[in-house]
């Protein structure tokens, strides 16, 4: 395979056009599916946001990675997807996609709907949710939400909020949810449309450059809960090949991660020079800013785990069981069952050295360089509650 690393501005531009409905159901117009029988295991691999958009520094270790030449000779593709908070999981299930990045919560929406999907690389080791409060207005203990209004990006989070609400001793049934749209919640909890809204670590930075400040309850402070994962489908981990490209592929992914981890600006640089406008409308300091509070929701405690990706199983099964005893799901998960390690060693079997030493030898703009990481780093947290 030669290096394609395509990135389409618009949306899916191959293989079906989908329709995908609020019970979860997708239904397929076929058009072919490129030349995915001509390459394989796979033809391009594609991978599809959460978010419906990729401008964001969120996904920074792929464009590091894609940088740097840490996917080698892998086809790959990055796609946004729709704005439906579980488009990402229907359609990896659908073969519309080959990689989605899904929350816990939409996860396990995807799992009730009977989705034969596996998780292979915890990206989220720490919990990145947090609720965003008008400043002065709020609170360390969530129950005083019981009888608000939380604004939502996609009704789709729900699945996200509930189980993180229950998990701090708040009733939900005494919480309602406003779907305000994507990306305008967060403008309209501004306004004074609702009480809270769900954000997470990186967008509290995104926020700030659009004028909104908020004050935060913080779920890597807060939460033991996992937050974002990657899943692919169960048979593509049966099929030897396709295992193996995967395995190849997270490594590119933790390259990433680890070359990230030792120059963060760099990582930001990466990401500004694949998306010009989020250049601009960020700029270095909130860029690094961003980068950072992704970083410590990625890496975790790294000393307790087995490499970039690994899943804490106990913290999944607490989730697990929390969403199962709520009746957000009708039968128990077993963690064991719905997630896997076995890709964990083969990604991370990289020179981490040589890694670092490309961190370390890159050659950041003035402007990076002349940012004051230790004033950056020491307000990370400053508008936690």
């Amino acid at each position: 395979m030669t290096k394609e690393t395509g990135v389409a501005k618009a949306g899916l531009d191959r293989r079906y056009f989908l329709q995908v409905t609020a019970a979860g159901v997708v239904t397929a117009t076929a058009l072919g599916r490129g030349n995915s029988a001509e390459a394989e295991p796979y033809g391009t691999f594609t991978w599809i946001s959460p978010r419906g958009t990729l401008e964001v520094l969120d996904d920074y270790p792929y464009w590091v990675g894609r940088k740097m030449g840490y996917f080698g000779d892998l086809s790959t593709d990055m796609q946004p997807g729709p704005s439906d908070g579980t488009a990402t999981v229907k359609f990896v299930d659908v073969g519309q996609a080959d990689m989605g990045f899904p929350s816990p919560g939409v996860f396990a929406f995807a799992l009730e709907n009977g989705m034969d999907l596996v998780s292979v690389w915890h990206m989220g080791a720490r919990d990145t949710f947090s609720f965003a409060f008008r400043k002065g207005e709020g609170s360390n203990d969530l129950k005083t939400l019981e009888g608000k209004t939380v604004l939502l990006g996609s009704a789709a989070w729900q699945s996200i909020t509930d189980p993180l609400l229950a998990s701090q001793g708040v009733d939900v049934s005494k919480v309602t949810y406003v779907e305000a749209g994507w990306p305008t919640w967060g403008t309209a909890l501004a306004a004074g449309q609702g009480d809270a809204a769900l954000s997470w670590e990186g967008l509290r930075a995104e926020w700030i450059a659009t004028g909104l400040e908020f004050e935060y309850w913080l779920g890597v402070q807060h939460s033991t809960f996992p937050a974002n994962t990657f899943v692919v489908r169960r048979s593509d981990l049966d099929d030897p090949e396709r295992k193996a490209f995967l395995e190849e592929y997270l490594r590119g992914w933790a390259m990433g991660m680890e070359f990230a981890y030792h120059n963060p600006r760099a990582a930001v640089e990466a990401v500004f020079e694949q998306f010009p406008t989020l250049a601009s409308s960020l700029g270095p300091e909130l860029g690094t800013t961003s980068i950072l509070q992704q970083i410590n929701v990625f890496r975790g405690d790294m000393e307790d785990r087995e490499g970039w990706g690994w899943h804490d199983m106990a913290s999944w099964q607490a989730f697990f069981d929390t969403i199962h005893d709520m009746g957000q799901v009708s039968a128990p998960i077993d963690a064991e069952n719905v997630l896997t390690n076995d890709l964990i060693g083969p990604a991370n079997d990289f020179d981490h050295a040589a890694v670092e030493a490309d961190a370390d030898g890159y050659e950041l703009s003035e402007d990076m360089q002349a940012l004051d990481m230790a004033a950056i780093e020491a307000g990370l947290f400053d508008a936690a509650i």
